[in-house]
């Protein structure tokens, strides 16, 4: 355990390792509010522990990772696997200096008695608010190693209870979504505790005897107060029906009545005791007038910087020789914590970076640079920025989706992202401090200094984009800025040594230093009209043809083409031919009309039909590269709508002579519907293997545009007709005995649906640079889990085949 978060030193780019309860408890903390002190054992604890688990059943061994595909309207099934789970956390052994580390922060408190909180972050792509009130409850325990153990385990485990699974099945909430933590803090004994909700119709106190368990299990009815939050003034309040309340446990006699009540209302490995109340004082309201008044005095300093709608939760502490009154909980939206997010889109290209703000009103208007290591605030993303990108540390763009333009540079140079941030352009002013949070999809405003630190565990780490500072997480290396993690340095570069092939996006050839060397296969995707925008000088390729500077075009084009060919020798490399639309670069002058109003565009190989000059120098770029002894390059026709289309950029192949190369290999992009009816078609018409382009499938197949964020909900890859359109192609392919790759962004994005692509027998998967350890993970895991089945299946064959034999 590298550290333990304390409550007054939690930084604003901790929150994802420390969860909300934490976090919004620490922000109030560091304002000068009272909060009873604590430290939290990070999310990341959590998913060591999980990883460590010692099991051979693979539902075990693949936590934290695993999706957990539960059929929860099998209840029989969603408490087997829940009790199974559980039962496999608790009796796992915690690793004795964790437990040390908790032990030697906490004696340090007077009281013997601890509070393990759960305190949850869930980290979404869509725009979904998790409510998970009341789904994890605290657990208490006295300060000892055993107990501190068996606390953690517990509140760890309820994660996955079946409420819990069930949860976040209902909620579309993946396992590595979650980041489960633990706030820590000392219990001591409470002459009252309650809730304070501030709502825009007054103010409600509701407050009962000793700690505030008794109301958070519903064991009783608390007194309630409602008070005018003008003035303060209490203008009704009603006696509750308080029977038994809770306190610490200490070494004071227990009645026998008192002892039932212990052994009947207190749960077992607990520090606390619940008690009946004396007849006298379930007649009396819990709060004295004094203690009423500082409850409406710290709801009324609260009210000036949480604003009309809040809750937080309280409790007067029996201190020596004075009582205190602390919060325990808030509960606000999150615009209105303080220095929380004030914008919310969609979380495109992973990691946390601050850096100034940069804001640009017209994505039309392209300047001819940008300040070094800015954060771009943007409208919209077009390719043709893809150049000055080179230069920023992040993007926030108000449109796009999580396929979008600007998301996929985003995540090939390693930027963070995010998209579809209403009015970010508007809320957001040139020179303002930002913090953009890609996985959350939150944008915060940085007061001050900012809380500057950044990275886990409070180390700076300096991002390679001059200003701009990147935390990254062990989950989510970077590759292409940051070395391979431990568990595949052993790994030879040349494979990736799965039976499924791993291969890379690129486009961008100052990256290709960085990515060459990692476990993959080759490359899966060059995407050519990225790698050609920085050789163009601002014009069209059909713009150098006609202006008869075709010669010069072809040197750079197959330079360029080369030096990818040259990095990965003798791994393949896909290169796809170019696939734009005239709105996609508006900056690229040409003299060929297109319809601009079209979202599809004339794109694709029907553009090679209207006017073939173009394709016919890139292929001449091509046959160069072999000219060069590369004959590890190959050629993936994009967009493809008809055969027709198919045979014509078939024949200019081979009068270019790319088919005398005997490697050479002619695929598609399965990515136009049609493709699902008319494969048998193509390869009969000569395609060595196609691609599936998860990108515009699914936008075709579910009539929604990538680049409309709003949409982003109804825009997913693992929507039923989508993945039967993956798995149906999958199996077609595999009847015509051609490769399948898969290179669009559903892998990266959605990892969980690679145990299906491996299932149903995927030949490789290719993603940007930035995912490649989660797939090499996720692929493993898979394949793993697949010879398992099949292991366990024989034996069980084997097993009966022996029985009948006895027989």
């Amino acid at each position: 355990m590298d550290k333990l978060y304390w409550l007054d030193q939690i930084k604003l780019q901790d929150r994802a390792e420390v969860g909300d309860k934490a976090f919004y408890l620490s922000r109030v903390m560091q304002r000068g509010y009272p909060v009873v002190r604590g430290f939290v054992v990070s999310a990341e604890i959590l998913r060591q522990f999980l990883e460590n688990l010692n099991s051979s059943e693979s539902l075990i061994a693949d936590l934290p990772y695993s999706s957990l595909h539960l059929d929860v309207a099998n209840w029989r099934q969603l408490q087997q696997v829940a009790g199974r789970l559980r039962q496999e956390i608790i009796t796992a052994n915690v690793p004795p200096q964790w437990v040390s580390a908790i032990f030697k922060a906490a004696r340090e408190w007077p009281t013997g008695c601890l509070i393990f909180r759960p305190t949850l972050a869930v980290s979404t792509t869509t725009q979904v608010k998790a409510n998970v009130s009341g789904l994890l409850e605290s657990v208490f325990c006295h300060c000892d190693h055993e107990d501190i153990a068996l606390a953690l385990k517990r509140t760890w485990s309820q994660l996955f209870r079946a409420r819990s699974l069930l949860y976040w099945q209902r909620t579309g909430i993946n396992l590595q979504q979650i980041n489960l933590a633990v706030l820590v803090q000392p219990v001591e004994n409470a002459i009252a505790s309650g809730v304070f909700n501030a709502n825009s119709s007054g103010w409600e106190i509701k407050a009962t005897w000793g700690l505030g368990i008794a109301i958070a299990h519903g064991e009783v009815l608390p007194d309630v107060y409602y008070i005018q939050k003008e003035t303060g003034v209490v203008l009704e309040q009603h006696l509750g029906n308080k029977m038994l309340a809770y306190r610490v446990d200490n070494e004071t006699p227990l009645t026998v009545s008192q002892h039932v009540q212990k052994s009947v209302l207190t749960p077992d490995h607990t520090c606390l005791v619940a008690y009946l109340l004396e007849e006298f004082q379930q007649k009396q309201y819990a709060l004295q007038e004094e203690y009423l008044q500082q409850v409406i005095a710290l709801g009324n300093q609260l009210a000036s910087e949480l604003g009309k709608e809040f809750t937080i939760k309280w409790t007067i502490a029996q201190e020596t020789p004075n009582t205190k009154l602390y919060i325990t909980q808030v509960l606000a939206p999150q615009s209105v914590i303080p220095n929380m997010h004030f914008i919310k889109g969609l979380g495109a290209a992973g990691g946390r970076i601050m850096a100034t703000a940069h804001v640009i009103i017209n994505s039309q208007k392209k300047p001819e640079q940008l300040p070094k290591g800015v954060i771009l605030i943007i409208p919209t993303i077009t390719p043709d920025w893809l150049p000055l990108l080179q230069q920023v540390a992040g993007i926030i763009t108000e449109q796009g989706g999580l396929t979008s333009h600007a998301a996929i540079l985003a995540r090939e140079l390693g930027l963070v992202a995010v998209v579809s941030a209403t009015s970010a352009t508007t809320l957001i002013k040139t020179g303002e401090r930002l913090l953009v949070d890609g996985d959350r999809g939150e944008v915060y405003r940085i007061r001050g200094d900012g809380n500057g630190e950044m990275g886990r565990g409070g180390q700076r780490e300096k991002g390679r984009r001059g200003e701009g500072e990147k935390e990254r997480g062990e989950e989510n290396f970077l590759f292409p800025y940051s070395p391979a993690p431990p568990s595949l340095h052993p790994i030879t570069p040349y494979s990736s040594m799965n039976a499924t092939q791993l291969l890379v996006n690129l486009s961008q050839s100052n990256l290709i230093e960085q990515v060459q060397n990692l476990p993959v296969d080759g490359v899966g995707l060059l995407r050519s009209e990225l790698m050609i925008l920085t050789i163009l000088e601002g014009q069209h390729p059909n713009s150098w043809v006609l202006s008869g500077r075709q010669i010069e075009l072809l040197e750079r084009w197959s330079e360029q083409i080369m030096q990818f060919a040259r990095a990965f020798a003798p791994r393949p490399v896909f290169y796809r031919s170019l696939d734009w639309r005239s709105q996609d670069l508006p900056s690229l002058s040409d003299d060929m009309q297109f319809s601009p109003q079209s979202m599809l565009g004339e794109r694709g190989t029907f553009s090679y039909l209207r006017n073939p000059a173009v394709f016919e120098l890139e292929l001449k770029a091509l046959a160069t590269v072999q000219q060069a002894g590369y004959s590890n390059i190959h050629l993936l026709l994009p967009f493809v709508r008809t055969v027709e289309e198919f045979v014509f950029c078939r024949r200019k192949v081979e009068q270019a002579g790319l088919n005398e190369v005997s490697q050479f290999q002619l695929w598609m992009m399965a990515e136009v519907p049609s493709v699902l009816f008319l494969l048998p078609e193509y390869v009969k018409a000569g395609v060595a293997g196609i691609s599936i382009g998860t990108n515009d499938l699914t936008q075709l197949l579910l009539g929604v545009d990538r680049e409309h964020g709003q949409l982003a909900k109804v825009f997913d890859e693992r929507q039923p007709a989508v993945m039967g359109a993956i798995a149906q192609l999958i199996q077609m392919a595999q009847s015509a005995g051609i490769p399948c790759s898969i290179c669009g962004q559903a892998p990266a994005i959605y990892p969980e649906i690679i145990d299906k692509l491996v299932q149903w027998g995927i030949t490789s998967i290719s993603v940007e640079p930035e995912a490649v350890a989660r797939t090499y993970q996720a692929i493993a895991r898979a394949e793993k889990r697949l010879i398992l089945e099949v292991a366990r299946r024989e034996l069980g064959e084997g097993k009966w085949k022996s029985g009948r034999l006895k027989e």
